[in-house]
């Protein structure tokens, strides 16, 4: 025990009276209150992260570009956008001509301000039968009713019988007959766009046939809904599939050096799809004169888009496409394809500008998928609101 040294306990040095005690509360308290107010303040002032998609843990995030708090209400009714379930299915079908429809969509103008809600996006399938994926396009788009609209131009003979829980019933416009490399494949984009601007709260438009969306609902509304820009692939390809196409007759309401190229596959703002229902001139042309092995859905738009609307244009898509293999189509994805490296590097392994911040996420939308990967698509799939 003589080993161990004592430490006496000392005594304060005044007595600590109960003013002391009260003085030292009120101090905690108030320097507890600034550090809560400084804590909020930061975070309010932090941008929201945009990836909130949620998948296995080992699924790589993106670096996103900052956007305003625009985030759909979840809910399959709200009372601040007046839609109800009932009116999100109301059938999209009528009787008018082709001439009539354009005719009419072009007229409608009118703003998001004189329209009833929230902005909305509108989702165009162009397919000739069933979609290929479904049960992944429900689970996206479940609890956000108000906030899209969903058109589907099918095969004119298809007739498979929808649901009426599903949000695809009663989306199914009246369509014609497609055929791949003709003018009919314009036709359908077209017919889609005038559709889809009759309902003045359409205020972006994707068009898409066997593709999945690669985040959830939420991150694609304000990605899309905040973009100054369309999302619309153009560039010059010098070769034979591309200048090679360009036929002298188009002249000169389209000349050589403004005959460019496009994926099929894009995002608009309303008033770009409403110059491109609104437009005869440069339709007619192309219609007349770009044949196979022209083909108008790869040409038309690009072509236009840039000779008219380029500043309003971001020069590139958000629906990735694997063309590295040759041929006339891209690669088509099996369930035996589908894994967490591959989905990682479609979602971030790019880098584009957004709103003139640069980010690693480029894609919203990815094809083509086959209807195999849907249930391995499913396991890795975990839409969140």
């Amino acid at each position: 025990m003589g080993g161990i040294e004592k430490h006496a306990v000392q005594p304060f040095s005044k007595p600590f009276t109960i003013h002391k005690l009260v003085y030292y509360a009120i101090s905690f308290v108030f320097g507890l209150s600034i550090g809560i107010l400084i804590s909020l303040q930061l975070k309010s002032s932090s941008p929201r992260p945009l990836i909130v998609f949620q998948a296995a843990p080992n699924f790589v995030s993106c670096t996103s570009p900052p956007v305003p708090p625009l985030s759909p209400s979840n809910g399959t009714f709200n009372s601040s956008t007046g839609i109800s379930l009932k009116e999100e299915y109301q059938s999209v079908m009528h009787n008018m001509s082709d001439q009539e429809l354009l005719l009419r969509a072009s007229s409608r103008v009118p703003r998001l301000q004189e329209s009833r809600g929230h902005p909305k996006i509108a989702f165009m399938f162009l397919t000739g039968g069933p979609l290929p994926l479904p049960l992944l396009w429900e689970n996206f788009f479940e609890g956000h009713q108000g906030f899209y609209t969903i058109y589907v131009h099918s095969h004119l003979h298809y007739n498979q019988i929808v649901p009426q829980t599903s949000v695809f019933y009663g989306r199914r416009i009246p369509s014609h007959p497609v055929y791949w490399g003709t003018a009919t494949m314009i036709d359908a984009e077209r017919r889609l766009l005038a559709n889809a601007l009759l309902d003045p709260s359409n205020q972006q438009f994707v068009l898409s046939d066997s593709c999945i969306p690669l985040f959830n609902f939420t991150t694609i509304y304000d990605y899309l809904i905040t973009s100054t820009l369309s999302f619309i692939s153009v560039y010059d390809d010098p070769g034979k599939d591309g200048r090679g196409r360009y036929n002298p007759q188009m002249s000169p309401v389209i000349n050589a050096t403004d005959w460019l190229k496009g994926s099929q596959w894009f995002e608009m703002h309303r008033d770009m799809a409403l110059h491109i229902v609104s437009d005869e001139t440069y339709y007619s042309v192309f219609k007349q004169y770009c044949r196979p092995p022209c083909y108008n859905d790869e040409h038309y738009i690009a072509t236009m888009v840039n000779m008219l609307y380029g500043k309003l244009n971001s020069n590139r898509s958000i629906t990735w496409v694997d063309w590295s293999r040759e041929g006339a189509h891209p690669r088509k994805y099996g369930d035996a394809d589908i894994n967490h490296e591959l989905l990682s590097q479609i979602r971030c392994g790019s880098e584009c500008i957004y709103n003139g911040n640069t980010t690693s996420m480029c894609f919203l939308f990815a094809r083509k998928f086959s209807p195999s990967t849907l249930k391995p698509l499913m396991r890795l799939f975990h839409f969140q609101y």
